[in-house]
């Protein structure tokens, strides 16, 4: 049961790299690592056998795109809360749903802590005894390295997987899927740009899947459109959106 989902009076007005969240792992791009097939963490989302997870790479790179996956995949009850404006009464709160839930109903939790580097240790202890004993599944989501901001508790009590900046042919995916999905997407729109234009922004992405949608929107948003109704995103517009300060990122790079 998940507690994702979209308000589809303010769909249109969302942004494309959160629409073109995938709810299945077949328009997830990249981390064959991890998600190729046969790989544990497929296999676990695959049969809903999900366990305490910390999931850790830079910004971008699938990890909050997992947990929604998770979330639409699982039968377990699904919360998410952000560690930035989470406290010790919300968890104590969640866990006792948890508990209620498994005693009465036989059914798991999941939580899902973004940027749990930015729990405390008081908060990550109260974690520990309802992770140990199996009353809630954890997932913890950070563009930090675990084993300087977790606490070896959770730690060890916690499948620890590493996201890792994704490739040019998984941003090449991610490019193509957003220009032909016509629900979520852009496939409404005639798109025409060239291939040197294309690389210029999976380079400019970095590795980063929400970077490179949102280089993509702004240049569609400003380039014209044609007596053909043709939008073609030339590398003068690909250059004028990369002068800009579109991408506004806190000082960790969230």
């Amino acid at each position: 049961m998940s507690l994702f989902y979209s308000n589809k009076a303010q769909y249109k007005n969302q942004p494309l790299a959160f629409r073109l969240k995938p709810d299945t792992l077949e328009h997830f791009y990249g981390q064959e690592h991890i998600l190729g097939k046969g790989k544990v963490l497929r296999e676990l989302i695959e049969k809903d056998k999900i366990k305490s997870l910390i999931l850790f790479g830079p910004p971008g790179t699938g990890k909050s795109l997992i947990a929604h996956i998770i979330a639409q995949k699982t039968k377990s009850k699904f919360y998410q809360i952000n560690a930035v404006i989470s406290n010790v009464a919300e968890l104590r709160a969640l866990i006792k749903q948890a508990q209620y839930q498994l005693t009465q109903n036989n059914t798991r939790t999941i939580i899902f802590i973004d940027e749990i580097h930015r729990f405390n240790k008081a908060q990550q202890d109260a974690l520990l005894p309802s992770v140990e004993s199996g009353e809630i599944i954890l997932i913890g989501a950070t563009t930090q390295n675990p084993f300087f901001y977790i606490i070896p508790a959770l730690q060890s009590r916690s499948h620890i997987f590493e996201f890792k900046p994704l490739d040019e042919q998984a941003l090449n995916s991610i490019f193509e899927y957003a220009l032909k999905d016509e629900k979520k997407g852009l496939g409404k729109f005639k798109i025409k740009i060239e291939k040197k234009v294309r690389d210029k922004i999976i380079e400019k992405a970095g590795g980063d899947a929400r970077k490179l949608l949102n280089i993509l929107e702004m240049c569609v948003l400003l380039a014209q459109k044609d007596e053909e109704q043709l939008i073609e995103i030339t590398e003068k517009i690909v250059d004028e959106v990369l002068s800009q300060e579109y991408f506004l990122y806190d000082k960790k790079g969230d």
